[in-house]
């Protein structure tokens, strides 16, 4: 995606919405209150389970001070008032304390026929509390139970039998009164979880947000960048890191824009000089017809190199557009092509550079001869210019190899000087166009080509570290494969 589309999607996408439940806010403040919520839940089940065995305890203890009265007073019969003062006083239908030896009924109105339910309030473990207590919330109301338990350390009991809706009245109140203490629990939480995490969080967030869509819509504004706040946590590194990458992208689009008037300038010079060149071309293919012995063996090497020379031109246009042409592979001598190289070098004897070819005569590679020209002569023509750069006089012996072997279906082909070597900063962008230059004023095309034209082949460039002084370039070609079909039709041949 280009610049200006990732500017026209940002610019296009919806503003943040208002609503406060509908920005991250509101969701936060709710989601907090819901689990704040459900803590409360799970409080409130085992502390429900527990209400409901201390009121049956209160009323056990309740009936035991007057059971314990009456119980000294032997066997008078209680009058009917006393009776009933008694079981109102506990709220139940009957009262009887039971021993090892004996059971007796204390205080009773009118006995039900059937006991729905029974409880023994001393030994009843969690598990069965809490089914318990949820059974009366859910189902009780309209039953009588029993229940009983101890009285103090001894080991006579206390019986109650009574109507459960008294104590399922007694355990709604207290599901009200812990429902509205959680309410106001979570609203409370959730108000100060929201409060700090709005300002240490969300608060950097949006700002980051605003920083991005603003740097959208004009990312060529330096104003734009976003100045991080300080600190050390993670939002504070992740505002550095996207200031650091807005400075970045700047700086990639202030480059891409000389590039674009760079490409158009070149065009246009493209333009005039590939007429200037097909002009040199019709003049210089009169000298073929020349006699004089010194033009007629200079005359090949020119046009061979004025031919090039057009070729280039149109081709700079394709590698503008971000597009090259196919190599016309084929087996080629490698010899003859690098002593090509050689002569369109055209190395001053004077300057004491050597230039040395070290391939069999016999060895073929698998390649577009136009297009591995220029891949060798690139790389040569770099190690040329580092030479004739280098003021070391201790460095007498100045030279470029050029040397290749087969290894089974792979032509190792290496451009060796004895240079000063690639400066740091050419290594760290080697092969990267207008920053991979070795020199001054250089634009570093000549190595980016050459890796686009070695890899179009399936092949490997690569920088080789030596031990002695200089520059080592090692370029692999692999021969493509022979297809099956072409291979059975020439076994049958």
């Amino acid at each position: 995606m280009s610049i200006d589309a990732m500017k026209e999607t940002a610019l296009d996408e919806p503003q943040l919405r208002s609503g406060f439940l509908r920005g991250l806010s509101g969701k936060l403040l709710l989601l907090t209150i819901l689990f704040v919520m459900i803590a409360e839940i799970l409080i409130f089940v085992p502390s429900v389970a527990n209400m409901r065995l201390r009121w049956m305890q209160d009323r056990l203890n309740t009936a035991a001070a007057a059971a314990v009265v009456v119980d000294g007073l032997q066997n008078m019969q209680l009058s009917g008032p006393v009776r009933e003062d008694t079981l109102m006083a506990t709220g139940t239908k009957a009262i009887a304390l039971r021993r090892a030896e004996e059971s007796r009924l204390i205080a009773a109105t009118e006995m039900p026929l059937e006991v729905d339910a029974k409880f023994d309030v001393a030994n009843t473990g969690a598990a069965g509390a809490i089914r318990d207590a949820f059974d009366t919330l859910l189902f009780g109301g309209d039953r009588t139970i029993r229940f009983y338990g101890p009285i103090g350390e001894s080991d006579t009991l206390i019986e109650l039998v009574m109507d459960e809706r008294s104590l399922r009245k007694a355990m709604l109140v207290y599901a009200r009164s812990v429902f509205l203490v959680s309410i106001g629990i979570s609203l409370f939480t959730a108000t100060l979880i929201f409060l700090v995490i709005n300002r240490v969080m969300i608060a950097p967030i949006r700002r980051m947000t605003a920083s991005m869509r603003d740097f959208a819509a004009d990312p060529a504004d330096p104003r734009r960048v976003m100045e991080p706040l300080p600190g050390h946590d993670e939002l504070a590194l992740a505002g550095r890191h996207l200031a650091a990458m807005q400075m970045q992208l700047q700086k990639t689009l202030k480059q891409q824009k000389n590039l674009a008037d760079l490409g158009l300038a070149v065009s246009k010079i493209n333009h005039d000089m590939r007429n200037i060149l097909s002009s040199a071309q019709l003049l210089s293919d009169r000298l073929a017809d020349v006699d004089d012995p010194v033009v007629k063996r200079f005359a090949p090497t020119l046009l061979r190199t004025i031919d090039r020379a057009v070729g280039y031109t149109s081709e700079v246009l394709e590698y503008g557009r971000t597009t090259e042409p196919e190599p016309r592979r084929r087996f080629l001598p490698l010899r003859p092509l690098v002593e090509d190289v050689g002569e369109v070098l055209a190395i001053d004897p004077k300057s004491g550079i050597g230039f040395s070819i070290a391939v069999p005569d016999d060895l073929e590679v698998d390649a577009d001869g136009e297009q591995l020209f220029r891949v060798v002569h690139n790389i040569c023509r770099n190690a040329v210019q580092a030479l004739m750069n280098e003021n070391d006089p201790g460095n007498p012996t100045r030279n470029v190899t050029v040397s290749a072997m087969r290894t089974g279906s792979v032509v190792s082909i290496t451009v060796d000087d004895t240079g000063p070597g690639m400066p740091r900063k050419a290594r760290e962008n080697l092969f990267a166009a207008f920053r991979g230059s070795a020199r001054s004023g250089g634009t570093g095309l000549g190595l980016a080509i050459a890796r686009e034209l070695v890899l179009a082949h399936g092949g490997t460039i690569a920088l080789v570290e030596k031990a002695t002084p200089g520059t080592l370039f090692r370029i692999e070609l692999p021969d493509r494969p022979v297809p099956l079909d072409a291979f059975r039709t020439q076994g049958r041949t």
